[in-house]
């Protein structure tokens, strides 16, 4: 008895929903109609900047993303027409509500994940360094060459063949040397001279050794030789020039001038002294080894 009213009970449940499947069929309809056109207009609008963008010359990784963003401005707005089609009873306004304490509880779940995305896109829009950049972070000791720019971070690799991947907030909050801004940079060396030679015949050595050597850019400008101290053994000059900005061009700019530097004073007879150590024995104390004589039979 109770399995011959379950039947029935059933049947109007199943005709019921068959029913309002059908008044809502139209409805259904014109959801899946809106949402074709959806992604049709963010196929296009995105086409659309991308192109612009490419003509504007902005860097792809900045191209893709302003397409991304694009495509979901889209598809946000699309999808919240054909909810509120398909649910006459959802408004708009209860869908952004609705939407926004969501987007609230996601944000403070992933804080860093959006804080990184934020610092990225103004990274790829304002531009303060670019892919083949050499840059440090002195402050967190990172310092290579840019390798890839993303929306989320960064990979630069270091001298040593390693790769760094950097969160991008930690690039837009800390301050960033960019080392090959220009194509030229400026380097020093400090050369000491024996405190018996003359000062002014160095400087004039000095300064012709370095203007000679095929990697110093004194088209830039003109190197300097500064005498800058008395030295423990010797009088210090400071030597300046300007040479390529990439990390390589300043090591192997220093190896040619320090051997133009050695090669020029040893021709001119120039001393480049060795550190001396004067040693003074208090009367009573006992002989230095190097004048003890030494006992008969040793």
């Amino acid at each position: 008895m109770e399995q011959i009213q379950f039947v029935p009970l059933l049947m109007g449940e199943v005709e019921q929903y068959l029913r309002g499947l059908v008044e809502a069929g139209p409805r259904l309809l014109g959801a899946v109609v809106l949402i074709l056109v959806t992604w049709g207009m963010a196929r296009l609008l995105g086409a659309l900047v991308s192109r612009l963008a490419r003509r504007a010359r902005l860097r792809r990784n900045l191209i893709d993303v302003l397409a991304m963003l694009t495509h979901l401005a889209v598809w946000l707005i699309g999808l919240l027409v054909a909810i509120t089609l398909v649910f006459p009873t959802v408004t708009p306004a209860k869908a952004l509500t609705t939407l926004g304490l969501g987007s609230l509880a996601v944000g403070f779940a992933f804080k860093d994940i959006f804080e990184n995305f934020l610092a990225g896109l103004l990274i790829l829009w304002r531009e303060p360094f670019k892919i083949g950049d050499h840059i440090a972070v002195e402050e967190h000791e990172v310092e290579g060459l840019v390798e890839l720019i993303t929306v989320r971070d960064s990979h630069i690799r270091r001298t040593d063949g390693q790769r760094i991947v950097v969160p991008n907030a930690l690039l837009f909050e800390n301050p960033v040397i960019v080392r090959t801004d220009r194509d030229v940079r400026r380097t020093s060396i400090i050369v000491g001279i024996a405190y018996d030679e003359d000062v002014d015949t160095a400087r004039e050595v000095i300064g012709d050794a370095v203007r000679h050597v095929d990697s110093v850019r004194d088209d830039v400008r003109d190197i300097q030789v500064f005498a800058k101290a008395f030295g423990e053994s010797s009088i210090d000059f400071e030597v300046t020039w300007w040479t390529g900005s990439r990390p390589v061009d300043i090591r192997s700019s220093r190896d040619q001038v320090v051997a133009a530097i050695k090669r020029a004073l040893d021709e001119h007879g120039i001393e480049i002294p060795f550190p001396y150590r004067t040693l003074v024995f208090k009367s009573g104390s006992p002989l230095p080894l190097a004048s003890a004589q030494p006992e008969e039979g040793e």
